[in-house]
Formats: structure tokens, sequence, C-alpha cells
């Protein structure tokens, strides 16, 4: 299994439709960067969220999740509480490949600001917008800037295709289209 640089994802991307918007290089100028790296892709957040909240004093079971525990908001900048939790999407929508899996790591910049992100791995012919699992270590509130990089992804491809995939098995959060709560 290696590690995919540049013009593989330039090609699956183009190609074979593994994300779209596809944006060709990385992305700088007065924003948080995004697009394509050299081993990897930097996706974007969406302007739609789902911020924690303890109005309700409701209980995080994840395998009974309260939606009344969430509270959603639009827009171009997130604040997320201190010490808070918020989930999000992204503006990508991923297709992939049968042989491919791929690791999604936050960005720098948000971690170095004790913002973490948290995204399991895409597995083998899963398809999707990605939810995002955005933590806020601080004490303080922290701003998450919509359609700005969030996290990178990177790619991995076996030297043999699995033999069951995300799609042969029919996971649960497959062709998500929205933030997707916890479910089993």
């Amino acid at each position: 299994m290696g590690l995919k640089p540049d013009h593989w994802i330039r090609k699956q991307a183009l190609e074979n439709r593994m994300l779209e918007p596809f944006v060709d290089g990385q992305k700088r100028d007065g924003v948080i960067s995004y697009g394509l790296s050299s081993y990897g892709y930097d996706i974007r957040v969406a302007d739609e969220f789902k911020i924690f909240t303890n109005v309700y004093s409701a209980v995080v079971d994840p395998k009974d999740f309260d939606e009344k525990s969430m509270v959603d908001f639009k827009g171009d900048v997130c604040i997320i509480p201190p010490n808070s939790f918020a989930l999000a999407r992204t503006v990508e929508y991923f297709r992939i490949p049968r042989s491919v899996l791929t690791v999604c790591l936050g960005k720098s910049t948000y971690a170095r600001c004790g913002i973490i992100v948290n995204v399991t791995p895409f597995e083998p012919e899963w398809e999707g917008f990605v939810t995002l699992e955005i933590s806020n270590t601080t004490p303080l509130p922290a701003k998450i800037y919509a359609n700005e990089g969030i996290a990178q992804v990177l790619f991995f491809e076996g030297d043999e295709q699995c033999e069951i995939s995300y799609a042969d098995k029919k996971g649960k959060y497959q062709k998500q289209q929205t933030i997707e709560l916890p479910r089993i």
C-alpha cells in the first residue's frame, strides 16, 4: 500500500470524479489553504454546522443520539464555544475507488489554535460529503471559517482491491448528503 502523489490525485479527480469540486493546486490568498497538495488534498468546510449545546441537559449517547444536544447554524464564520464541539460537512463530494483508503488529518493552522479536526478514514467505495468532527479544546470561543481549508486527506492505494468494500456491505453513511449524526 502506498501514499499517492498529486498527479495520481489529479487524474482520479478529473477522469473518475473521485472528488468534486476539484481545485488543482493550493489556494492561499487571505484564506486557510485548500486544494491539491504534494501528497494529499486540503478539503474545505461548508457553511453548515451542528454545535453542541447543553440547553436541554441532554446526554450524549452514540447508541441513542438526542438531536436536542445540538443547534443548527449556517454562516460564513462558526463560533464554537469553549471546550465544545461541532459537526460540519465538506464542500467536496467524494467517490473513493475500490483499491483506495484515505486518512484525514486536521490542518496545522487550526491545530496550533487548539482546534482539532477528527475524521474517520474514507473506506474503499465510500461515497458522499464528509461529516467533520471539530473540537475546540481551548477555554476560549473559536472561529471556524466556512469555504476555507479545514483538513488534509491522504490517499493510500492497496496492492490489490479489497474483498468487501463499504458499498458492498451497504455502510450506513453511504452517499450522505448532509451532516450525519451518529447511528447504529
